[in-house]
């Protein structure tokens, strides 16, 4: 019957997947759109803001568990729940605590750009995981560790979603080096040093003009140094953003409590206390001191 239709339990519109997340439209029309969002278990997302006039999205907990993190409170969430937002003014976390089905009614036409963004990161990713599977663990440990610094310093949600997206994809310029040089068992020469130090621009251009966009400084300065010793550009002090200097100090503890082919890993006390030898020095000391204070806790 015109207007009518029946699907079966596998049937879709469209399927985007990505290793930990996939979302199915299932049925649209006068601009609204309902999909079936799953998320794996620990895999940390954000319901974001929409700058394209009102929005309401619905989100209902088919199966799973998952918690809300906003305004610095925290609500586990199961079958039978749900939750939605209007007109969001601040990015919401969600972490799934077990894998999660939602069912998610949106009040306007989101799918096409939900899908796209998820290609974007489906294709950086599996280039990254092909290229070097140290980088890829390396993107997800920073990340973690960038985000429980930030929430230890008070730094707005919005925020936290840049640092969060931003520290995943810092290294992802090293797709474009060498292997000869990337997977070097030895250390680097002076020249093959000179290559790896593009890194950090090539992947700043990598995402410009998609939804990573906002994360540019972050890719671009992750290597930066306090006292102008960073690359590539020699930035000091407060031409540091607050975001650049947390992934600096998350990415080098990561770096350092991580085995090379070329030496042994640290201990995590052992890489906390290089950070604090040069904090204020070479790293944000504030950063420096919100990393031990996660330690501590068991954090992280």
């Amino acid at each position: 019957m015109e207007g009518f239709k029946v699907c079966k339990s596998s049937e879709t519109i469209e399927t985007v997947a990505q290793k930990n997340s996939s979302l199915s439209l299932l049925a649209h029309g006068d601009g609204v759109e309902i999909s079936m969002y799953e998320l794996r278990s620990g895999v940390v997302t954000f319901l974001d803001t929409f700058s394209g006039g009102d929005l309401l999205e619905f989100f209902y907990i088919i199966e799973g568990t998952i918690s809300c993190n906003y305004s610095e409170k925290e609500v586990n969430l199961g079958p039978g729940d749900y939750f939605y937002a209007h007109n969001l003014k601040s990015p919401v976390e969600l972490k799934p605590q077990t894998d999660v089905r939602l069912l998610h009614v949106s009040s306007r036409p989101l799918f096409k750009y939900v899908s796209n963004n998820m290609g974007v990161m489906k294709d950086i990713l599996s280039k990254v995981e092909i290229k070097d599977s140290y980088t890829h663990g390396h993107g997800k440990r920073v990340r973690d560790v960038s985000l429980a610094i930030a929430r230890k310093l008070g730094v707005p949600s919005e925020k936290q979603e840049v640092i969060a997206m931003g520290a995943l994809f810092h290294d992802i310029g090293k797709i474009e080096i060498d292997d000869s040089i990337l997977k070097k068992p030895s250390r680097l020469s002076r020249e093959e040093f000179e290559i790896i130090k593009l890194h950090p621009v090539t992947g700043c251009e990598m995402v410009k003009g998609n939804f990573l966009e906002e994360t540019q400084d972050i890719i671009r300065h992750h290597h930066e140094r306090l006292d102008g010793s960073g690359y590539p550009d020699g930035l000091k002090g407060s031409e540091l953003s607050l975001e650049a200097r947390i992934v600096a100090v998350a990415d080098s503890f990561d770096a350092m409590t991580s085995r090379r082919p070329y030496r042994e890993a640290m201990s995590c006390n052992e890489a906390l206390q290089e950070l604090k030898s040069k904090a204020g020095l070479l790293y944000d000391s504030k950063a420096v001191k919100a990393l031990e204070e996660c330690i501590d806790e068991g954090l992280i």
